[in-house]
């Protein structure tokens, strides 16, 4: 057997953020030996291969506690039960497939020199197809190229050595599936920065995907994404139940990808975070050539579309372009119909976009934005800042869609012929050279200006007009603009006449009203359930 690495103890961390860092500087080990989007693929492959084995053990034991005190042939037979497991929400692991089995036989290969002897890629490629064979959901999901030639067998099998020694479980409360959620997101930024402009096609930067999301609120319903990436927008949804403390299952999420590999990466991740998968089909796919769920309408979309396509399967005569063909070189009126087009009556969707689409008049796009304006379905437009995507410094804009503005579900002001604009070009805070991102505080003061808008229960404050940051338009005032949709055009400039407040001090002052009265809110909410319990008492 071969020796264990002398420093192994020591790669064992304690923390979240030591064991994401100590297993990806691991796996930048294999970096040299084959190109960046493989070398991701391998890793996340890994990674996703330890959860389902954590998450089995995790059962396991739970069944085995559960059975305490039985027949030691009637706990034998209920282990080896598949339904114990996947009615639980838990795939099914083969005793070949299990992490303990490959790691173990792992160990005992590196040393062997017979010539049946299979390397650790060939174990790992075939508890992949294992899995993949005893769980329908992962058809044709797993990567399995472990076991090639470019593959490094020595390196990996000391990858395996250190995923099987580093502690998944035991932070604090922390469960395998939270820990290992948190370890695959780390390793999709940390890839999508590596591969700079070719890693945003497949991630998005969370603090973006969570803006949209506390916008919109996915409290229940089909939530979908035609272009899903690595699924980052789901797993995002799902977290904003969690921190409601509501099912997660509330949601159903339905999506499309057009990249084989990045679709494997979305199964995964969606797996990881304990999310039906199934909606994302049985394959890869062209959203446009051929929509895989034609008959899909959904409550929520949150999307971020890959902006400019020239290259796309296009058809004049294709009915979801209910307000004119868009451009064969540009892409990006063709999304935003295809979205819309799904929306259920109440729902609403978030779209982020190329700045260009709020102006651009080539190949026909002023004609389709006059037009979705006059069905009025725009409901709001946000300019966001620069350096969001670490590897494209272009600012980017969010368009939001609704089919109904009308006072009810989804809000109880009548915002019927407006369009609201927020401009947050300036918010937010550069993390180093090149990218920014937005504090907490940011987010809750866009999303709170989105609801009180809207007139939410969840809004904190009523809505006004901020000179500088946001502006609630009329049609009169839109038509008067051109139909230009640059949220700077209406907002104006900050009212600085007569008082000397700049627009960062107003945001920031902004913030800490919003700071307080969040406060205020949560003081409240305490006094009002200790009352209540004063009552059942």
């Amino acid at each position: 057997m071969a020796p264990k690495p002398k420093n192994q103890v020591a790669l064992a961390p304690s923390t979240p953020k030591e064991l994401k860092d100590t297993l990806w500087k691991a796996a930048d080990k294999l970096r040299g030996s084959m190109d960046a989007s493989q070398y991701k693929d391998v890793v996340l492959g890994l990674v996703f291969l330890k959860y389902v084995s954590d998450a089995f053990e995790e059962r396991r034991e739970a069944i085995r506690a559960e059975l305490d005190g039985e027949a030691e042939t009637y706990i034998a037979e209920t282990l080896e039960d598949v339904d114990e497991y996947l009615g639980n929400g838990v795939f099914w692991v083969a005793p070949e497939a299990r992490w303990s089995y490959i790691a173990d036989h792992a160990k005992g290969i590196a040393a062997s020199a017979t010539d049946d002897a299979k390397s650790a890629g060939d174990l790992i490629d075939a508890a992949m197809r294992i899995l993949a064979t005893d769980n329908a959901s992962l058809e044709g999901t797993l990567p399995t190229m472990y076991g090639r030639d470019n593959v490094d067998q020595r390196r990996l099998g000391e990858l395996v050595d250190l995923f099987n020694s580093a502690r998944f479980t035991g932070a604090g409360a922390s469960k395998a599936r939270d820990l290992l959620g948190e370890v695959y997101e780390y390793f999709l930024d940390k890839f999508a920065k590596a591969e700079g402009k070719r890693g945003g096609e497949f991630y998005t930067p969370p603090v973006l995907v969570r803006t949209l999301v506390e916008i919109l609120e996915p409290h229940h319903g089909r939530v979908y994404d035609p272009c899903c990436g690595s699924g980052g927008m789901f797993v995002q949804a799902e977290k904003f139940l969690a921190r409601h403390n509501e099912d997660p299952t509330n949601i159903a999420v339905y999506g499309q990808e057009l990249n084989e590999r990045t679709w494997r990466l979305a199964k995964m991740n969606l797996a990881i975070h304990g999310i039906d998968s199934q909606g994302l089909g049985s394959r890869w796919g062209d959203t446009f050539a051929r929509d895989i769920h034609p008959d899909i309408t959904a409550d929520f979309v949150l999307a971020n579309p890959p902006f400019n396509i020239k290259d796309w399967a296009r058809s004049e005569d294709d009915a979801r372009w209910k307000y004119g063909v868009p451009p064969v070189r540009n892409a990006n009126y063709a999304w935003m119909q295809h979205i819309i087009s799904k929306l259920k009556v109440q729902g609403e969707a978030a779209v982020v976009m190329a700045n260009g689409t709020m102006s651009s008049s080539a190949g026909g796009e002023d004609d389709i934005r006059r037009a979705m304006l006059d069905d009025d379905v725009v409901s709001c437009v946000l300019a966001m800042p620069s350096n969001l995507f670490r590897s494209v410094s272009i600012p980017v804009c969010v368009w939001f869609f609704s089919k109904d503005k009308s006072p009810g579900s989804r809000g109880s002001n009548d915002r019927r012929n407006q369009v609201l604009f927020i401009d947050a070009s300036e918010m937010g805070y550069m993390i180093d050279r090149v990218e920014r991102t937005l504090s907490d505080q940011d987010i809750k003061l866009i999303a709170n200006t989105f609801r009180a808008w809207r007139g939410r229960e969840s809004a904190i404050g009523g809505y006004s007009d901020i000179p500088g940051f946001c502006k609630s338009a009329t049609f009169t005032d839109i038509t008067t603009a051109g139909r230009v949709l640059t949220p700077g055009r209406y907002v104006g400039l900050p009212e600085t006449a007569h008082d000397s407040e700049t627009i960062g001090d107003r945001i920031a002052r902004l913030k800490k009203d919003l700071t307080e009265a969040l406060d205020e809110s949560s003081q409240l909410d305490k006094i009002v359930r200790k009352q209540l319990e004063a009552i059942h008492q």
